[in-house]
């Protein structure tokens, strides 16, 4: 036999599947921490008082219902049952650490108020500030978006003409070297004084953050495609026109994408900053508001509701780069 046949023939039988006692328990992990957390949660007495205590066992219930819904789907789906299996442990852990937290916060009141809330107090939050939430949100996406699509024109036109022109590339690369590197918040000093609202100022400073990276990756993919592509369509008869829209911007797309991934994750922290610095509404301003009046169970939530929304624009950003580069789907993982 040969070593081929060999190790085909114990190949098969290397891999050790795990009992199905195995599987069974721990897909029922998360139901037993979810008991131990309606212990906790009603058989303990409170020492952090919150409002929210029956919506917070209404969730729990309802945590149950669908958790059972969806062991019940895996009996007759086995695709949905061995994802159920693979997601056990991950939802086991957040439910045993939301456990442990309410423990030594609302129960024990171990951790110092008003800076550890329990999820029960942030859950006051949500509820009793979902108006003044949800209009700060409305107004930071708005900032946000006005400053990441204007960056984001600004620096394409730049990195494009950067990249098809010598001498544009000669007379900006300079200004880009010394000026692009500062941290666009480091200017939040004189905007202020340039600009005539805080408003105008905050767009700027998310359109400088986005502005630099987007043009250096369309710049680098500019200038680094192919000159064979640019030969073959100048013998069909392409102009330089046709030639920077069909052929250098389509072959720079994925280090744009680059650009435009790292513009997002600075115009973030710049939007925070600004908010919390210049603008009179927005969840940066919400969370320095909150913070004066020492209410850090709003911060949390204000928190929360940030990594939502920023979660969210990443993955539809992941999103498009999937539709556009589908040959490169899954190549950056998020």
């Amino acid at each position: 036999m040969s070593l081929y046949s060999a190790e085909k023939a114990v190949l098969p039988h290397s891999h050790v599947s795990s009992p199905s006692w195995l599987w069974t328990w721990q897909t029922l992990l998360p139901v037993l921490i979810t008991g131990a957390s309606f212990f906790v949660h009603l058989g303990l007495p409170d020492k952090q008082p919150a409002a929210s205590n029956g919506v917070y066992t209404g969730l729990l219930a309802l945590f149950l219902l669908i958790y059972a819904a969806l062991i019940a789907g895996g009996v007759l789906r086995p695709a949905l049952g061995r994802r159920l299996r693979e997601q056990a442990p991950l939802v086991t852990l957040v439910l045993v650490l939301l456990g442990i937290w309410q423990l030594l916060t609302q129960k024990l009141d171990l951790f110092p108020m008003p800076y550890f809330p329990s999820q029960v107090k942030i859950l006051d939050a949500l509820i009793g500030e979902a108006s003044s939430l949800a209009v700060s949100t409305l107004y930071s996406f708005r900032l946000l978006a006005i400053g990441y699509i204007i960056g984001t024109v600004l620096g394409l036109a730049t990195g494009i003409l950067m990249g098809w022109y010598h001498r544009f590339r000669y007379w900006v690369n300079p200004f880009l070297r010394v000026l692009g590197p500062i941290p666009s918040t480091a200017w939040i000093p004189i905007v202020l004084v340039i600009f005539p609202t805080s408003f105008s100022a905050s767009v700027f400073l998310i359109v400088l953050a986005v502005w630099f990276p987007v043009t250096v990756m369309t710049w680098t993919g500019i200038a680094n495609v192919n000159n064979s592509f640019f030969e073959v369509a100048r013998t069909l008869g392409a102009g330089e026109s046709y030639l920077i829209r069909k052929v250098a911007i389509p072959a720079a797309f994925p280090q744009i994408f680059i650009g435009l991934f790292m513009g997002t994750g600075t115009s973030f922290v710049t939007l925070i900053v600004a908010e919390m610095l210049g603008v009179k509404a927005g969840l940066g301003f919400y969370i320095t508001w909150a913070q004066g009046w020492g209410e850090y169970y709003k911060v949390y939530a204000a928190l929360f509701i940030m990594a939502l929304l920023f979660s969210g624009i990443i993955t539809l950003l992941f999103k498009f780069k999937d539709k556009v580069l589908i040959w490169q789907k899954g190549l950056i993982k998020w």
